[in-house]
């Protein structure tokens, strides 16, 4: 597997939230090895800029806690795979476990619905 894989975090974890992390973990992947990591500071928040933004860094896989349905679909539009439900966990596990086949992905922490009952602030 060769993959460019992208984790929005915060405080050292996944966040819950892709729009509203502090930095991005870029995770480079060949033949199912880790063999490089990065930590980049996104540029402003501005709708749409993130997927774009992402791609440019050569990203293949977004892995999230949560987003809306446009993000993903820009994602998708920027031929990179959106994956949301990742735990909040530090970026080398939740890569480890997702090359492993043993990432365990739940519902979409930030769905923007009216039940909102984690730390997004939007």
């Amino acid at each position: 597997m060769n993959k460019c894989i992208a984790l929005p975090m915060q405080n050292g974890k996944l966040c819950a939230h892709f729009g509203h992390c502090e930095y991005f973990t870029i995770v480079t992947v060949e033949n199912n090895q880790i063999v490089d990591v990065k930590e980049l500071a996104p540029p402003e928040h501005v709708p749409g800029l993130y997927p774009r933004w992402v791609a440019q860094q050569g990203a293949t896989d977004v892995i999230a806690g949560g987003m809306g349905q446009k993000a993903i679909d820009l994602f998708v539009a920027q031929n990179i795979n959106a994956f949301v439900g990742g735990p909040q966990k530090d970026a080398k596990s939740i890569v480890e476990d997702f090359i492993a086949d043993k990432l365990s992905l739940n519902a979409n922490y930030c769905n923007h619905d009216d039940k909102h009952d984690h730390s997004c602030s939007h």
